[in-house]
């Protein structure tokens, strides 16, 4: 697959069809989905399951549906061959080094033929340096409604979540019931737990150390950097298991990440949670009683992970050039 690498933005010498969905992967996308397969398939749950959330306009019949989400990757490619160029040449007269973070976003069109547009935004990013900060998680409210698609609407609904989320806080963690946490409002979320080995003998107290992440099934977005995770965890032989980390026990917690196309790993600092799950109906932060669970800083496990991305990032950007 390809990766979401960090990439100089030195152009090759042709933007073909072959290089364009490998590039597409390298940045970031906001919007309705991030890389051409789980663009497509975003539209293709939306139409079928909720196509108001696709914009105005009438309901498309399912053989326009999939007339036009067939369009949508052609599209994003004309549209990036042409934004590409432009950024490359402004990032040169400016001398910037940033990197590129890349907006698409699909919608249906008004009128009666059903057709879809698609636009594309590309703009300058500096990733944060991994290691130099943590995210600081606050667990603020239940996962999404169809978490397989990512749909703008979702930034909306996510701002109702906002006034429970406490000054220290950068980021939202979701529960459906304030114990299995699934992921953040816009990344997935790792920990790094002890568990019982239970092929020691009885009378020993021996644990193992595997990675925990919410399984897609419960309602979290399959994102690229999480199954790159997936990937490394079983070729370095680290034990993974799919399973909704557990708040309740927390204690057993040694590390903690987040994954995203724009922050590829960022280790978190500290979880908190509400002393009862119940009040996070109240009004605002402050209402609330919070728990909290700190990190000292990326560990072992994170950093192994963090680095395997990038070299594996590097090697395919040097069999892109």
């Amino acid at each position: 697959m390809s990766l979401p690498s960090r990439p100089s933005l030195n152009p090759p010498l042709e933007l073909t069809p072959q290089l364009v969905p490998r590039a597409l992967h390298l940045a970031s996308f906001s919007g309705i989905a991030i890389s051409h397969g789980l663009l497509t398939e975003s539209v293709r749950i939306l139409a079928q399951a909720r196509p108001d959330l696709l914009g105005p306009g009438p309901i498309p019949a399912p053989n326009q549906a999939k007339l036009n989400i067939s369009s949508v990757a052609k599209s994003v490619n004309r549209s990036f061959k042409i934004g590409y160029r432009l950024a490359y040449d402004e990032r040169s007269r400016y001398g910037l080094n940033d990197e590129l973070a890349i907006t698409a976003l699909v919608t249906r069109k008004e009128g009666p033929d059903s057709l879809l547009d698609v636009f594309l935004h590309i703009g300058f990013y500096a990733p944060p340096v991994f290691g130099s900060g943590g995210a600081c998680l606050a667990v603020a409210g239940p996962g999404r409604d169809l978490a397989l698609a990512k749909y703008s609407d979702w930034v909306r609904i996510r701002k109702g979540l906002e006034k429970m989320k406490p000054p220290n806080a950068t980021e939202l963690l979701l529960s459906n019931n304030g114990n299995e946490l699934l992921e953040e409002s816009v990344t997935n979320f790792f920990v790094i737990c002890k568990v019982a080995d239970n092929s020691s003998p009885p009378s020993t107290s021996s644990y193992r150390i595997e990675v925990q992440t919410a399984p897609v099934k419960h309602g979290v977005l399959p994102g690229i950097v999480r199954q790159l995770v997936l990937e490394i965890c079983s070729d370095k032989g680290i034990l993974l298991r799919e399973i909704a980390p557990s708040w309740f026990e927390r204690n057993l917690w040694e590390e903690a990440f987040i994954t995203s196309s724009l922050r590829i790993v960022q280790h978190v600092d500290s979880v908190q949670a509400s002393a009862s799950y119940k009040d996070l109906r109240l009004k605002t932060w402050e209402d609330v009683s919070w728990i909290l669970k700190h990190f000292e800083g990326p560990g072992p496990i994170t950093t192994l992970i963090q680095k395997e991305i990038m070299a594996r990032a590097e090697r395919e950007v040097c069999q892109m050039k």
